[in-house]
Order: structure tokens, then C-alpha cells, then sequence
């Protein structure tokens, strides 16, 4: 296995996004494109190629399953988009049968690396590759909220005329609808948000939380409606999530994993602080949620549930 060494199946604007962004972090030596339009890998293999004197010695090139079985990393960005009038269902099953034709071909290749899925809905993807798979639940994540508890850092940090990178705080629960945001326990650089926003005079802060999550939320939404795509935002969030995997970092991000017996769920992928290093899941972390909180990650797990029960048939290889 080559921690130097990736893959990435789906070259649309995910997927090549992505692939830019990994390109840009020096991580890897040697990045394999996959594609059911071979055309497009090829063509994103050499349009990246191109810029590679500005960066750092790499090769890239598009090929097949068959080259992917000693990558450290594989990360899956393939998958159909939601159309006008589909319903959230109809795209989960479109997206879990293009999962039933590629999981069989990684497998056939021995592959022991990490499978990180960025795919959407990427907590029912994530447990679909789990389950399709066969490989240990920890070596199978989501990019999850990573994403989301960025914007929330990024807003946060606007809101409060800080540097974003000194906000903590998570998003939590499914990346999407359900989603929570974990404010009991955000902090500005170890200083508790009640505290830090009475010491600038802004002591009424909890009035603005509840827009500035549905901001977080739907921002998603906002994007789409003016651009039709996000891709720049999850690019970084995966090279993020890479960085910790291949460096062996141990750190701390929200990404969906397997839950079972944590805040009493089980059999199920949703996004959990946990520690992420180079064997994947370390650990998830179960930090402590006040009442509501806790109350609201029940609420986006029997979400999640209810599509995960409808699509049990579609799991069975």
C-alpha cells in the first residue's frame, strides 16, 4: 500500500475540483483518475498535468481499477445529481446502484487503503460502501460535515470579526436537513462563545445563532441556485480530511462514520467528532451535548433511519 499514492473515481466538477485541491497540497506522488467517460479522466489527467512545473513533482494520469490497488487513499466523488421533480429517495437508489458497480471492482483489487466517500446524501453513501464493501467500518468515512462545520467556523468567525481558524465548534448529524450545530461546546481559542461575546460587547449572541445556523444549513441551497454546483468548498474539506489520513495526524474532524452504541445509535453513518489518522477512524468521540442537542442528533439519525430502512433490499449484493 502507497500512502503516496491516490485515486479518484468521478471526474465531474467534485471530482476534478478535488483533484486540483490535492494536486495544490504536495500530499501525493502519484494521482490515478477514473471515469466512466474515459475522455474526461484523460483530459483532467492532462490539463492537471500541465500546471505540475508551478507545483510539485507528481504523476497523474487516467486509468482503471486495476491501478488503484495499492493506493493509500481512494476517494469517491462519482454519483448522479438531484433533477428537478426527483425526489430524495429516487437519487439515493440512483446513486447506491453506481455504488453496487464500482464497490465489486475495488474490491476485486485487494485494496487496503482508505475509502473516503464524498458523494451525496454522503452519510447513506458511507454506509452503503460500508456495507458493500465488506472492509473494517474504520478504513470506510465520509467527508460529512467537514464542509459544514466549516462554513459555520467561516461565519462565525465574520460574525464576530475574528480569524475563523481560532472558532471551534461542529456541525454534527447528517450532512444535510437534519444537521445540528454543537453550540455548548464552541469555543474561541479555548475561550467559551458566552464569555468571548461578553468580553466585546455583544451579549445578546443567542439571538443570532439560530439565523446564522440556518445560514450554514442552507448555504448549500444558496450556491447551487447562483453557480449550480458546489465543488471548491468540499475540494478543500477532502484535502483537509487527506492531510490527516496521510500524515498520520490523529486530529479531531466531523467526519461520517459508523456509529454503534454512541449516543445510544447503532447501524448507522452520521458525522461524529472523531480522530482521524492513517489506519481512518481512530476513535469517535462521544463529547458531551446538552439536552436539545442531543434531543436534535436523535431527530437527524431517525432521518437518516428512515431512508436507510427504505433502501435495506438495494444493499444485498
Amino acid at each position: 500500500m502507497n500512502f503516496q499514492k491516490c485515486a479518484i473515481i468521478g471526474c465531474g466538477f467534485v471530482g476534478s475540483a478535488t483533484a486540483f485541491s490535492l494536486v495544490e497540497s504536495g500530499l501525493f506522488s502519484e494521482m490515478v483518475l477514473l471515469d466512466v467517460n474515459m475522455d474526461k479522466a484523460e483530459g483532467e489527467a492532462m490539463d492537471l498535468s500541465h500546471g505540475l512545473p508551478f507545483a510539485y513533482p507528481m504523476r497523474i494520469y487516467a486509468g482503471g481499477y486495476e491501478d488503484i490497488g495499492d493506493c493509500g487513499l481512494i476517494v469517491l466523488t462519482a454519483g448522479a445529481n438531484q433533477k428537478p421533480g426527483e425526489t430524495r429517495l429516487q437519487l439515493v437508489q440512483k446513486n447506491v446502484a453506481i455504488l453496487k458497480n464500482i464497490i465489486p471492482k475495488i474490491r476485486e483489487q485487494d485494496f487496503q487503503g482508505i475509502l473516503l466517500v464524498v458523494s451525496n446524501p454522503v452519510d447513506i453513501l458511507t454506509y452503503a460502501a460500508w456495507k458493500l464493501s465488506g472492509f473494517p467500518a474504520k478504513r470506510v468515512i465520509g467527508s460529512g460535515t467537514v464542509l459544514d462545520t466549516a462554513r459555520l467556523k467561516y461565519l462565525l468567525g465574520e460574525h464576530l470579526g475574528v480569524d475563523s481558524r481560532s472558532v471551534h465548534a461542529f456541525i454534527i448529524g447528517e450532512h444535510g436537513d437534519s444537521e445540528l450545530a454543537v453550540w455548548s461546546s464552541a469555543n474561541i481559542s479555548g475561550v467559551d462563545l458566552g464569555d468571548f461575546c461578553e468580553l466585546i460587547g455583544e451579549p445578546a449572541y443567542r439571538e443570532d445563532l439560530r439565523a446564522l445556523y440556518e445560514n450554514v444549513r442552507d448555504s448549500a441551497y444558496e450556491i447551487i441556485e447562483k453557480k449550480g454546483a458546489t465543488y471548491y468548498g468540499i475540494a478543500m474539506a477532502v484535502r483537509r480530511i487527506a492531510q490527516c489520513i496521510v500524515r498520520d495526524e490523529h486530529s479531531v474532524l466531523p467526519i461520517s462514520t459508523f456509529a454503534e452504541g454512541h449516543y445510544g445509535l447503532s447501524d448507522i453513518c452520521m458525522s461524529l467528532p472523531a480522530i482521524v489518522d492513517r489506519e481512518g477512524v481512530e476513535q469517535v468521540l462521544d463529547i458531551h451535548l446538552n439536552r436539545e442537542e442531543l434531543k436534535n442528533l436523535g431527530l437527524s439519525a431517525q432521518a437518516l433511519r428512515k431512508v436507510l430502512d427504505e433502501i435495506a433490499p438495494d444493499l444485498e449484493l
